[in-house]
C-alpha cells in the first residue's frame, strides 16, 4: 500500500508499519482495521505522513505509534504516541502533547439506577448545565482566583480542589498520578496563561468536551466491573475537559520559545510543527514545568467539576449526598508528555512518552494502577459520541511490549468542524438526538453540530482493534442519556 511517498506495510491483522525513508530514525507503526487503512489512504494522508514526520524526532526510540483513532493533528497527528530517550539526545516536543494539555475523562459511579430515573434524565441534564459553566471563555463557577491561588491550582492539582471542600481523600488515590505532577513550575507559566485561569477553574469549555450522563449497558469483563464498581443499568457520570484556557497559553508561549531553539541547536525536521529542544535544555525544563503546571490545572477543574454536578444531581433530584452516592472510578488524561520506564532493544530506559490522543494504560500489577485496581489493570475511560457510546477498559499486559503502555483516546474524527457544521444546516439535532433517546444541552447549536455523531468513528471499531492487539480490554459499555456540551 501506499499514500504519496509513503510505503505501508501490513504486519498483521490490526498494525500496519511505514518503514523508514528519507531522514526517519524508525518505523511509523498505526493500529488500524483495513477499512481504518483504507480510509487513510484514501483521505487522510496527511495523518499518515505526520506518523513519518514524529520518527524524524531527535532521540525517538522504537516506533512512531498511532492509534486507531488517528487524524491529521498539530505536528502529531492525533493518536500518536513517541518516546524519546535523553540519553541518547532526545527532545521534548509541544505539538506531541498539543495545545489542550491533560485534557483527559473522569468516570464517576453512583447508586442511582436508570429504571429509578423515569423521565428525569432532562431535569439532571438541564441542572448540570446551569451548575457547571460550559462554552468559550466560560467562567464563573468559582469565584474568580487570586494570582496566588492560580499558582497554587498549578503546582498542587486536585489536590488543591480537594482540601477546598471539592471531593475527597480517595478521589486522588484513583486520579492518574494522584491528580498532581511533580515539578510543576508557576513561574514559568505566563502572566497571561495565570490570568486566563484564574477565572475558569470548574468550567468546562466547548469543543468535543462534554459532561456526559451515561447508563451501563453492558457488561464483557464481569470481574474487572466489579473491581471498578459497575453493573448494568447503573448511572454513571463521564467528565471530558482539560486545561482550558490557561493549557492553551502555555502550548503557545512554548511553541514560540521552541521555534527559536530549533536553529540554537541545529535541529531540522521536516515540519516546523514539531518544534523541539534536547530534554537537558533550558527551553525543555522550562516547557516541562509549564506543562505539568497546566496539567495539575485541568486536574483540579475536573475534580471541581465532578463536585458541582454532584450538587446539582441532589438538588434536582431532592437527594443526599449518601443516596446519589457518588464515587469516582478513575481520572486518565490524554494529552500528556511524562518520564516512565519501559524495556526498549532489550534494556530497561527512562524515556520522555509523548501521549497526543491517546490515553495511558498500564496493565495488571504495574506500581503506578491504583492498588484497588491492580489485580485488573489500569481503568482506560474511552468516550465515543453523543449519539452511540463510550467504553471502559482496562490495560493489558501488551501494552508495555508495543506501545509504551499506551491506546486509543477516544472515536476519532471522521469529519472536520467545518464540514459538521455544514452537513447540520437545515437539522434540528438536539431534537434527533432526543428521538435517539438522549437529551442534550449546549451554549450553542454550532457545538452541537460540529459534534454529530456522524463527525466521528465507530468508537466500537476503535476499542476492537486495540482489543485484537492485545493492548486493552473492554470491561464495559456505556450508553449516553443526558449530554452537556459547551
Amino acid at each position: 500500500m501506499a499514500a504519496g511517498r509513503i510505503q505501508v506495510e501490513r504486519i498483521d491483522e490490526v498494525l500496519y508499519e511505514i518503514r523508514p525513508f528519507g531522514g526517519m530514525r524508525v518505523p511509523g507503526r498505526i493500529y488500524a482495521d483495513s477499512s481504518m487503512m483504507d480510509g487513510l489512504l484514501a483521505a487522510e494522508q496527511k495523518a499518515l505522513q505526520q506518523v513519518a514526520n514524529v520518527a524524524h524526532l531527535p532521540g525517538i526510540v522504537g516506533y512512531s505509534l498511532a492509534m486507531p483513532d488517528i487524524h491529521m493533528g498539530y505536528g502529531f497527528p492525533i493518536g500518536g504516541v513517541a518516546a524519546t530517550d535523553p540519553d541518547e539526545g532526545g527532545v521534548i516536543s509541544p505539538g506531541g502533547v498539543g495545545y489542550d494539555i491533560n485534557c483527559g475523562v473522569r468516570l464517576v459511579t453512583t447508586h442511582l439506577g436508570i429504571d429509578g430515573l423515569a423521565g428525569r434524565i432532562g431535569e439532571i441534564t438541564r441542572a448540570i448545565h446551569r451548575a457547571v459553566p460550559c462554552g468559550v471563555g466560560s467562567r464563573g463557577a468559582i469565584p474568580r482566583l487570586s494570582d496566588r491561588e492560580i499558582r497554587e491550582v498549578v503546582e498542587r492539582g486536585a489536590r488543591w480542589a480537594v482540601d477546598r471542600g471539592y471531593g475527597r481523600e480517595e478521589d486522588l488515590d484513583r486520579t492518574e498520578a494522584a491528580g498532581c505532577l511533580e515539578e510543576a513550575d508557576a513561574g514559568v507559566v505566563s502572566e497571561r496563561a495565570r490570568r486566563r485561569g484564574t477565572v475558569q477553574l470548574g468550567t468546562l469549555g466547548s469543543g468535543n468536551h462534554f459532561l456526559e450522563i451515561d447508563v451501563v449497558d453492558q457488561i464483557d469483563r464481569p470481574g474487572a466491573a466489579a473491581a471498578l464498581g459497575l453493573r448494568e443499568g447503573q448511572i454513571v457520570l463521564s467528565i471530558h475537559s482539560g486545561s482550558r484556557g490557561l493549557g492553551y497559553q502555555v502550548c503557545d508561549d512554548s511553541l514560540e520559545q521552541m521555534d527559536g531553539a530549533m536553529s540554537r541547536y541545529r535541529i531540522r525536521l521536516p515540519d516546523r510543527q514539531l518544534a523541539c529542544a534536547p530534554l537537558d535544555s533550558p527551553e525543555a525544563r522550562d516547557y516541562l514545568g509549564a506543562m505539568r503546571a497546566a496539567a495539575n490545572f485541568a486536574w483540579a477543574n475536573r475534580q471541581t467539576m465532578m463536585h458541582l454536578a454532584g450538587q446539582a444531581i441532589q438538588q434536582a433530584l431532592g437527594m443526599t449526598a449518601r443516596e446519589v452516592g457518588m464515587s469516582l472510578v478513575y481520572d486518565v488524561c490524554h494529552n500528556i508528555a511524562k518520564f516512565e520506564t519501559h524495556t526498549v532493544g532489550g534494556r530497561e530506559r527512562t524515556v520522555c512518552v509523548h501521549r497526543k490522543g491517546a490515553t495511558r494504560a498500564f496493565p495488571p500489577g504495574h506500581a503506578e494502577v491504583p492498588e484497588v485496581y491492580r489485580s485488573v489493570g489500569q481503568p482506560v475511560l474511552i468516550p465515543g459520541d453523543m449519539g452511540r457510546c463510550s467504553y471502559v477498559l482496562v490495560g493489558a499486559a501488551a501494552s508495555m511490549e508495543r506501545t509504551f503502555g499506551s491506546t486509543c483516546h477516544g472515536a476519532g474524527r471522521l469529519l472536520s468542524r467545518t464540514a459538521a457544521r455544514k452537513r447540520g444546516r437545515g437539522r434540528d439535532l438536539v431534537r434527533e438526538m432526543a428521538e435517539r433517546g438522549v437529551v442534550v444541552m449546549a451554549t450553542g447549536r454550532a457545538t452541537v453540530a460540529e459534534e454529530m455523531p456522524e463527525a466521528y468513528k465507530d468508537v466500537t471499531t476503535v476499542v476492537d482493534v486495540m482489543a485484537a492487539a492485545g493492548i486493552s480490554h473492554k470491561v464495559a459499555r456505556l450508553r449516553p442519556v443526558g449530554v452537556v456540551k459547551g
